[in-house]
């Protein structure tokens, strides 16, 4: 176990390298970041001055191989720029020290302000939003998806499959226009819901209120999809249990429908449900801009998109990281849930 857990986690570090480098020379053409920092009017001196403090003098090869220096928790650094850039670790050496660190994700172009504090502020907004959006549809697609196994071919299952057909097909950003205009708009005064909003309203007279109700149609949005996976895979994997020997040997022994649905059918049909809900969870944590966007929900999402509006390169390079690593986290977490789910797996 252990070294399978340790070469998983190899793997997701050359995954991380591929989506920084990817990332870092995809986005560097873009534009140049010192015209929206220092405005229109500043002299090519002051230009030149503040493309030498970003790094961006350099060729892309070094800059990369900097940023690499950076964000590495093992790197060499000088201790100038240790002092500089406010480096916390264990540093061993004398001017040229070798650094084992929390790694440096620089700061913002436009703010000034740390990345990684920027991203910490927003990253729990975007790890609640997507624990809902995932709640909603496994509290709703599995049941589903087992009723329509059980019930097959009656009104019922038709209906699980037409639904769940409608939700794979809508994309996010349409479906969050089309709920935000209709409960957030046209029946807000039924449904006491606003287009916008994010978990925390400053009042200028209660100052700052939690505010749940703005959590609730972003993340119906984004539990839409994975909702109609979970279904179909939830329906197809129990018929598929459902016409098991083990199955009937359990009717025959004088077990209740329940029991062995509950207990036998569903429980060995939800490796494929386990490996879709951990999938779309960090596919939710990592894709939802546009409905973060759309519902004006500060996230990570938000945050990423205002960064590429500004040119903000460090904040963008540092929500992918962040978007990358809890991507792998969770995919290895999945493989360790299937050996407590079906004991089948952790004896191979």
């Amino acid at each position: 176990m252990i070294n399978y857990i340790t070469r998983k986690i190899i793997y997701g570090v050359f995954v991380m390298l591929g989506i920084m480098i990817l990332v870092f020379f995809l986005f560097q053409g873009f534009g140049d970041p010192t015209r929206l920092i220092m405005g229109q009017t500043a002299d090519m001196s002051t230009q030149q001055n503040i493309r030498k403090e970003l790094y961006l003098d350099q060729p892309k090869w070094k800059q990369f191989a900097l940023y690499l220096n950076d964000v590495s928790p093992v790197a060499i650094h000088s201790r100038a720029d240790i002092e500089q850039k406010q480096l916390r670790g264990l540093f061993i050496g004398g001017e040229t020290k070798l650094a084992l660190k929390i790694p440096y994700l620089r700061r913002s172009y436009q703010s000034k302000r740390d990345v990684w504090e920027i991203l910490t502020e927003a990253l729990p907004g975007t790890i609640l939003l997507a624990f809902a959006a995932m709640c909603i549809a496994a509290i709703i697609g599995i049941p589903l998806g087992a009723l329509a196994a059980v019930k097959k071919n009656t009104w019922l299952d038709s209906s699980a499959i037409f639904t769940s057909i409608l939700g794979i097909s809508a994309p996010s950003f349409f479906m969050g226009i089309v709920i935000a205009y209709l409960l957030g708009f046209v029946l807000s005064g039924y449904t006491g819901l606003s287009m916008t909003g994010s978990l925390f309203d400053t009042d200028p007279f209660e100052g700052r209120q939690l505010q749940l109700k703005n959590l609730v149609l972003p993340a119906l949005t984004l539990g839409i999809r994975p909702l109609a996976i979970i279904t179909q895979l939830t329906r197809s994997a129990m018929l598929d249990a459902l016409s098991q020997d083990y199955i009937r040997t359990a009717y025959a022994k004088g077990l209740g429908p329940m029991a062995v649905i509950g207990k036998h059918a569903l429980r060995n049909a939800l490796n494929p449900v386990i490996t879709a809900i951990t999938g779309w969870f960090a596919e939710l944590l990592a894709g939802a801009f546009f409905v973060e966007y759309i519902f004006g929900w500060k996230g990570i999402g938000k945050v990423t998109v205002d960064a590429l509006e500004n040119l903000d390169f460090p904040v963008v390079m540092g929500s992918a990281l962040i978007a990358s690593f809890f991507f792998i986290t969770i995919n290895i977490l999945a493989d360790l849930l299937y050996g407590i789910v079906d004991p089948r797996i952790r004896i191979r």
